[in-house]
């Protein structure tokens, strides 16, 4: 049963599931990243988590994401280092 810690968070009036992931996963073909975006997705909402699921991973020595275009202004706020602190929640499907 995968299970991946998750911060999930309100932004300006929007949930947000922000999901930490290795950095192999920007390896991963664009069809794999989607479909593991939408499994991590349908575990959220199945687990009565409201949002919509952003992944980030570091590569390079920096962060990247995969998140809704009107987000990214805030999501390059951000640093792996402060979403680690935010993890609040644990997701298991």
């Amino acid at each position: 049963m995968p299970t991946l810690k998750i911060a999930h968070i309100r932004e300006q009036g929007q949930d947000i599931i922000i999901v930490p992931l290795d950095s192999s996963f920007e390896q991963k073909s664009q069809d794999d990243q989607s479909d593991a975006i939408d499994e991590i997705q349908v575990a959220a909402q199945s687990a009565g988590l409201r949002g919509k699921v952003v992944v980030v991973w570091t590569s390079g020595g920096r962060m990247k994401f995969i998140g809704p275009q009107p987000w990214h202004p805030f999501l390059r706020s951000l640093s792996m280092n402060s979403i680690q602190a935010s993890l609040n929640r644990t997701l298991s499907w």
